[in-house]
């Protein structure tokens, strides 16, 4: 043995010791029929070691598998033989259901089943070595051990009629039998002597009989649990409730078994040598792997499964005291699974766009018209504000006062705006002034006794004297005229003007 597979070995009595206290129901059972699973597990914990050892050099079939031809085995065949034409109802049950000779029957083909596939891996791995002198890449073109028997026993030495053999063609897909003749015709293997020829064939036929049996057994344990666990094959199937309850040690230990341990009856605590492992689920055993688990998505399947276990234990229980015979239990059970599943699998709820509240403030005062229409506009924003509050873009602004820094007027006094158009004075916004400060005004810009260049503002170089052709020099009032108009303005178009006198017009 070599290191790897010593410290295989380690690790796997390592795993042993930590199991051994999971299902400790089982060290308890009856010597008559439910310690025969006792027996299933131990050959399935042998299964291992066994398949290390070369069965190339066995002499023939029948020293390795030794299932076939056992007591155990004809007994039990020939008691489902007896039991499968009959009917029986639940009334005839007296008793606890375990005492039942059917009953222990059904414990002992379940615990019968483990055992056939045992066997059925051993003589795989006879069939395999033996045939690998001859065809040794077969075993990875067809890695399922029931089709490589059957194309084994087809085949033979000759490798020739695979093209033509229509029996293969109902065992291997049209690719497979492709790839099969291809690789046939460069094979490296030698022909088979006609012992070696015979052994194949007799290892062939123990296998295909053991899988008949195999089929034999489980159609006759699901035909009879609507007998002995109704309820619980409701839920879960006859064939997995048939399973459950064999590996469980029967319906009395089922039903005293907690949730979370009847989930993970079934589980593959070690694989095969040889066999690959990456598709192999930790802590799923047969309610994992039953019809009503598996219609849901993967992401939900542990979640149901959990589910499922917790009514399979509810169900069991039920039908350990032999309460509803009729399996409406079991109906109610499923439909509330069922009712579970549509809640999982509903869409998210549309978000839906909420408007903001009404504001919680009060309602204020409006007051409209033409009067207070005229006030907001006069109390608007002047153009001088406008301008004061305006600033132009990379610029650096000369500070009004020296005591506020920052504060400037902005654009007012600018001649450079950077504007074409002139900007527009809104009248509405324009300051008011009253009727007494227009005359008054009027009264200060009225000048008497001609122009200075001090009230006119005008030119310092303009005179009274003017040059005329005809007389020389003459001295003019330049300002003379100007006055009459202004006077001429101030009675008939000035803004001040009133009517002195209005005359009333007589009626007729």
């Amino acid at each position: 043995m070599s290191l790897a597979d010593e410290l295989l070995a380690d690790l796997e009595e390592a795993g042993d010791e930590g199991e051994e206290g999971l299902y400790p129901e089982e060290e308890e059972r009856d010597s008559d029929g439910e310690a025969t699973q006792g027996r299933a597990e131990g050959a399935l914990e042998d299964i291992p070691e066994e398949m290390e050892v070369d069965y190339s050099k066995a002499e023939s079939v029948g020293s390795i598998a030794k299932l076939r031809n056992s007591k155990q085995f004809s007994e039990i065949m020939e008691k489902i033989s007896f039991y499968s034409g009959k009917q029986r109802k639940n009334s005839e049950i007296s008793g606890l259901v375990e005492s039942d000779p059917e009953y222990r029957l059904i414990v002992a083909a379940n615990n019968l089943t483990v055992e056939i596939d045992n066997e059925l891996n051993i003589i795989h791995k006879f069939t395999r070595d033996k045939y690998s002198k001859r065809f040794p890449e077969l075993e990875s073109l067809v890695p399922d051990s029931l089709d490589y028997v059957r194309t084994v026993k087809e085949l033979g030495n000759n490798l020739e009629k695979c093209k033509t053999n229509e029996t293969l063609q109902t065992i291997l897909t049209n690719a497979t039998i492709m790839v099969v003749s291809v690789t046939a015709s460069t094979t490296q293997g030698i022909l088979l002597s006609d012992d070696e020829l015979q052994q194949l064939e007799e290892s062939c036929d123990m296998s295909l009989e053991l899988s008949q049996s195999k089929l034999r057994i489980y159609e006759y344990v699901e035909s009879k649990m609507s007998f002995i666990a109704p309820n619980l094959s409701v839920i879960v199937g006859a064939s997995t409730a048939a399973k459950i309850m064999g590996i469980g040690g029967g319906l009395a230990n089922l039903s005293k078994m907690p949730a979370c341990n009847l989930m993970l009856l079934g589980a593959q605590r070690r694989t095969l040598s040889g066999f690959s492992s990456t598709s192999l689920l930790p802590h799923t055993g047969y309610i994992y792997h039953c019809d009503v688990v598996q219609s849901l998505p993967p992401d939900l399947r542990r979640k149901a499964a959990r589910l499922v276990s917790a009514k399979c234990t509810l169900a069991s229980r039920v039908d350990s005291f032999h309460e509803s015979s009729d399996g409406k239990v079991g109906y109610d059970l499923k439909e509330e699974i069922e009712r579970k599943f549509d809640k999982w699998q509903e869409p998210p709820p549309v978000k839906m766009v909420k408007p903001l509240p009404a504001p919680l403030d009060g309602q204020r005062k409006k007051r409209g018209g033409r009067r207070y229409r005229k006030m907001k506009e006069r109390l608007g924003l002047t153009e001088i504000r406008k301008h004061a509050n305006r600033m132009t873009f990379a610029e650096i602004e000369d500070d009004a006062y020296q005591e506020d820094l920052g504060f400037s007027l902005g654009q007012l006094g600018k001649s450079g705006s950077g504007r074409v158009r002139q900007a527009q004075v809104n009248e509405a916004t324009k300051a008011r002034i009253s009727k007494s400060l227009q005359r008054t005004l009027q009264k200060q810009s009225m000048t008497y006794g001609g122009k200075s260049t001090v009230r006119d503002r005008s030119s310092g170089i303009s005179s009274s004297v003017a040059f005329t052709p005809l007389q020389g020099l003459e001295i003019v009032n330049p300002g003379a005229a100007e006055k009459k108009v202004a006077e001429a303005n101030q009675k008939y178009f000035s803004n001040m003007a009133e009517f002195l006198k209005v005359k009333k017009e007589s009626k007729m």
